[in-house]
């Protein structure tokens, strides 16, 4: 049905249909309709990150930053779901217009800035779902906060999403929170990371359980930058990295006329660096770090490639604007055939 309605869609403005969309899902889950909009794939169980997920595809953070909408896409079959980036206090984010289409592409444009209703919020949408499955709660700071004081913020994002989550991700990788990426450098990162990891395992310590903590990285790092992130990743005792986030490089859409757009570029135009970024991050990490595969990836061949680079996990997002949740199932298949040809 989705290829029915996607061209009413891409009629309306970005954010207006986004949120249309998903009020959409919402009504048809509850109506019973669900089942028109998609048919959940076929199991493909999958064990990484000391989590047992049904299947490897999941739904990457940005979609449903307040977790009001879990038990609708849930039930497209998604083998786990990330929710945020929340932040402490909640926040409007960047003004309006700022979430673009480029359909020639294959891509979107967003400066969203974090826009969110707050950690109290996500925590009450989270606990009134009835969603079972495996979710990621992907937590940030504040934009009025800053850099130096970034770490209370995520602390206390980590504290409140703990009971709920069974990973934690730690977003310091948008480009649409000004100064946010400074906290990728080597020596502010592993301040920042021994501070939330020793907080992680407090806090099992008392639950009597432990949950993983990830790393979302971005795509535009020089190779001394992942060297050191790498070094940091392992040395700390960081759980998983999710490469990548979005990327302010332009030149794959440099002839399209909203290049000039400020904001973070997803879709297929960051396919090629974002798999660069994953097969760095594998041959450094070596096995000892599990990683979830994330950019560009528009069709099953593409999640795939991306399990073939050390990703035993992949998420979607703008893919799934472009394609409908068709596309979940067939990179659960892609990613079946793959397993079967390393084997």
């Amino acid at each position: 049905m989705y290829h029915l309605l996607r061209p009413l869609l891409f009629n309306l403005d970005a954010e207006t249909a986004h949120g249309l969309t998903l009020r959409g899902l919402d009504l048809a889950h509850r109506s019973g309709l669900g089942s028109l909009l998609a048919k959940p794939p076929a199991e493909l169980p999958t064990e990484a990150l000391g989590l047992r997920f049904p299947n490897p595809v999941g739904l990457a953070a940005g979609l449903d930053k307040n977790g009001a909408h879990l038990d609708a896409l849930g039930a497209l079959g998604f083998g786990f779901i990330e929710i945020g980036t929340i932040t402490p206090r909640p926040q409007a984010g960047n003004p309006l217009p700022r979430l673009f289409r480029l359909p020639a592409h294959q891509a979107i444009i967003n400066r969203m800035g974090f826009n969110n209703e707050g950690i109290d919020a996500l925590v009450g949408h989270v606990r009134r779902s009835h969603y079972q499955g495996v979710l990621g709660i992907n937590i940030g700071k504040n934009k009025d906060t800053p850099n130096e004081k970034a770490v209370e913020d995520y602390l206390i994002c980590l504290d409140k999403a703990w009971p709920l989550a069974s990973y934690i991700t730690v977003n310091i990788s948008s480009p649409n929170t000004q100064g946010l990426r400074d906290l990728q450098e080597e020596a502010t990162l592993r301040r920042f990371i021994s501070t939330l990891r020793e907080r992680q395992e407090q806090l099992g310590s008392q639950a009597g359980g432990r949950k993983p903590m990830l790393l979302k990285i971005a795509p535009d790092l020089s190779e001394t930058e992942l060297d050191a992130i790498a070094e940091v990743l392992l040395s700390c005792g960081v759980d998983g990295v999710i490469c990548t986030n979005t990327t302010i490089d332009r030149s794959a859409i440099a002839s399209d006329p909203l290049a000039g757009e400020a904001g973070g570029l997803s879709g297929a135009p960051v396919r090629t660096r974002s798999d660069q970024v994953l097969a760095g991050m594998a041959s450094r990490l070596d096995g000892k770090i599990p990683m979830i595969g994330v950019g560009g990836i528009i069709s099953g061949a593409d999640a795939a490639k991306k399990q073939a680079l050390g990703a035993p996990l992949v998420q979607v997002y703008s893919g799934l604007i472009y394609r409908g949740p068709v596309l979940i199932g067939e990179c659960v298949e892609a990613m079946r055939a793959g397993a079967r040809h390393v084997r």
